[in-house]
């Protein structure tokens, strides 16, 4: 029995980065293809373990559906792998014979990675994936929520990496979540740089951690349907989007904009496919049950069904309804619903033209996703492409809006921790991999000659009037009649 959890938990922390730094200090040396070997064993645990993983994180966080954490557990180890694979991360990755630079990498050293309850198993598969093919050691400080599946996580990253040829410590994760902890694992002079996924405020305490940290923030991401798009195929994306574990990706659509020509459209697409309108009454009550006071999200409705929340709320839907959408008038703290939501309910708007869309959606973005994504459905790429001025980072067009910002549905990097550039306050403004994890050192050789001294003292100077050769025989002049008195 732990009698004083709070000074257990930060001697835990300190013996995990301990025992990861004498890890790190081994296994910097490894070569590509001993971080490949190492790579492609944590990978096939995690793809034989994936179920099993998901399944204890739903019954432990009572978040998301388990067979989307299962496709979240291989998309993170095998999806991952397969795009990172190739990235050199060792050794000298370019160079320059023209200007004579020769760049090469280095490790950062122990990476701490702080999880999120909402995806916890997925992040710690990704996170271990990228620091470790760049090598170096991770720690992770799970949510007090997730303890358990996100140990269980690393300890099958970890113990396959040893059979593999690693260092025992390479990957270890916090099996006592305290605050305390993990203040003291920010803190740590050991540990050389931070992935903060979670909550605002765990994002900001590793900022403010006096040491590099790689953060995120959340999402409010607006899905912009244009009058020219596919509505069938628009809505149908959506809707896989936001019942993908229940809504839980951060970048899953949180409102629909409806261009005002194609509203009808929309409404009668979204309701054939299990979308449930509310009344300005059932929004009230929705509202109260999965937003607090301050138009935060409830913990308690994360990843839940259409069908609880509706009960919860005292509302009878359809035994098939998928989602709840809450028609509004505006935007702030009057309208909490039109916040993030990560869970099965949307906010509708309807715009004249895509002018006025970009409008409101950068309003909505303000109110808490800032720099994360923006989703447009459209068959205009001049619309489109005017989106591109917009204050996020990523900008997914035709596509579930949760599956294309994670790179699961388009050409972006796969990875389970997005940047929100500066707009959003990070230091990363793309998808996390690999190559955030290196110190790149450059290796430069002179290319041109350098004269200073020449350059310097001009041969002939005139001097009011007079050339430089006159002042110096003056000077000599009063030289020796100095030397004479």
């Amino acid at each position: 029995m732990i009698l004083d959890k709070d000074l257990s938990s930060i001697q835990e922390a300190r013996d995990m980065v301990r025992k990861a730094k004498l890890a790190y200090d081994s296994f910097a040396g490894a070569s590509g293809e001993e971080i490949d070997k190492i790579l492609r064993a944590m990978v096939k645990t995690i793809v034989e373990n994936a179920e099993y993983l998901a399944r204890m994180t739903v019954e432990e966080t009572k978040y998301g559906v388990i067979e989307h954490k299962v496709i979240k557990n291989l998309f993170a180890s095998r999806d991952v792998y397969e795009a990172i694979k190739n990235i050199k991360t060792t050794g000298i990755l370019r160079e320059d014979k023209e200007n004579k630079v020769i760049e090469a990498a280095t490790p950062v050293g122990v990476v701490l990675g702080i999880v999120p309850t909402t995806n916890p198993t997925s992040t710690i598969i990704h996170n271990t994936l990228c620091a470790v093919k760049a090598g170096n050691a991770i720690v992770f400080s799970p949510h007090p929520k997730a303890v358990k599946s996100s140990v269980a996580t690393a300890v099958l990253l970890h113990d396959a990496a040893v059979k593999a040829g690693a260092p025992a410590g390479l990957v270890a994760c916090l099996s006592q979540s305290t605050m305390e902890a993990s203040d003291a694992l920010m803190h740590h002079p050991d540990v050389s740089v931070i992935v903060a996924t979670g909550g605002s405020a765990m994002v900001k305490a590793a900022y403010s951690a006096g040491k590099p940290a790689l953060g995120v923030g959340p999402g409010n991401v607006p899905a912009f349907i244009e009058r020219s798009a596919d509505i069938r195929q628009a809505v149908q994306d959506i809707m896989t989007s936001k019942t993908f574990d229940n809504g839980m990706i951060c970048a899953s659509e949180q409102a629909i904009i409806a261009d005002a020509p194609v509203k009808e459209q929309v409404v009668a697409e979204l309701k054939r496919q299990g979308g449930y309108f509310l009344s300005p009454e059932e929004t009230n009550k929705v509202s109260a049950i999965v937003m607090t006071p301050r138009c935060g999200m409830n913990a308690a409705w994360v990843g839940q069904t259409a069908i609880a929340i509706a009960a919860k709320a005292g509302i009878s839907v359809p035994q098939d309804t998928k989602i709840l959408i809450a028609p509004l008038d505006g935007y702030g703290a009057e309208y909490p619903l039109s916040h993030e939501k990560l869970t099965t309910v949307l906010a509708f708007y309807t715009v004249g033209d895509w002018e006025e869309a970009c409008r409101l959606s950068i309003e909505l973005l303000k109110l808490g996703g800032i720099g994360h994504t923006f989703s447009i459905h459209s068959k205009n790429d001049t619309v489109i492409r005017e989106f591109l001025q917009k204050p996020v980072s990523r900008i997914v067009v035709n596509t579930p809006s949760a599956l294309g910002g994670i790179g699961y549905s388009t050409g972006l990097l796969p990875s389970l921790t997005l940047g929100c550039g500066t707009w959003g306050g990070s230091s990363l403004s793309e998808n996390l991999g690999p190559q955030h994890f290196t110190n790149i050192k450059r290796l430069a050789y002179g290319t041109k000659e350098v004269c200073l001294a020449q350059n310097a003292v001009p041969q002939k100077t005139a001097v009011s009037g007079f050339s430089s050769d006159e002042v110096a025989g003056v000077v000599r002049q009063v030289l020796k009649q100095l030397q004479l008195q």
